[in-house]
């Protein structure tokens, strides 16, 4: 009976204890948050900021040295690949196809791939302000302290606003452009052996013809600045 007293005893003395054990444990584990921040808030200033609008994705390692901030990232760097994606299969092709165009017979043979960059490029406006408008939700539910915040919301301006707001003029300005020499090419195939080409230029049967198509050459010219602006956008925030 004296043991069992005695056990009791020492039960009812450790229970305190153990306690306290947990509840030092469970501090332990909170205290992972300042060094989880300060982690994420260095990557942020190091690597983020310092890039393009294309940013790397997270290691295991890094997910785990950031730990709930890795979702917070993640929100960045799923607009970048959204961004990226869509450009690349649209806007950076139709710019490519236009520098591509070096005489009058290559309004002919380009126009058929042009148009089709037309139709994706009237979409990329719509995917773009899509990823832009999800992401912005993400960002405006995100609860951080102020110390991340002001970093944070200054990565989030140059990896999701600011592209989105520079490229979005330029999406118009080119589909207009391309749309315009997609129409030249329809005009020259429309001629049939009506209009020869010599040494990259062309020669017309009536005056008519020939003024019909200075007027169109005309149109891109007064478009070629727009076009050279939307171009300079695109590289500075894809590069």
């Amino acid at each position: 009976m004296a043991v069992g007293i005695q056990s009791r005893g020492i039960t009812r003395w450790l229970a305190p204890v153990l306690a306290l054990l947990v509840v030092m444990q469970l501090t332990a584990c909170g205290d992972k948050e300042p060094e989880q921040r300060k982690a994420f808030i260095e990557y942020l200033q190091n690597t983020v900021m310092r890039s393009g609008v294309k940013i790397p994705t997270l290691s295991e390692d890094q997910k785990q040295k950031f730990g709930n901030y890795a979702g917070d990232y993640a929100i960045l760097v799923g607009f970048s690949q959204q961004l990226t994606k869509s450009v690349d299969a649209s806007l950076t092709p139709a710019l490519d196809q236009i520098n591509q165009i070096r005489s009058a017979q290559d309004y002919i043979s380009k126009r058929d791939g042009l148009r089709q960059a037309v139709g994706a490029l009237n979409l990329l406006g719509q995917q773009i302000q899509s990823a832009k408008s999800q992401a912005d939700t993400a960002h405006a539910a995100l609860k951080q302290p102020d110390s991340l915040k002001a970093v944070y919301n200054q990565a989030y301006d140059k990896i999701v606003t600011a592209p989105a707001n520079a490229l979005m003029p330029a999406i118009p300005t080119t589909a207009s452009f391309v749309q315009d020499l997609v129409q030249v090419g329809d005009y020259l195939q429309a001629q049939g052996n009506q209009v020869s080409f010599n040494n990259g230029g062309v020669q017309f049967r009536s005056q008519q013809q020939a003024t019909q198509y200075n007027t169109m050459m005309s149109n891109l010219v007064a478009k070629q600045q727009g076009l050279l602006s939307a171009q300079k956008a695109v590289l500075e925030v894809m590069q």
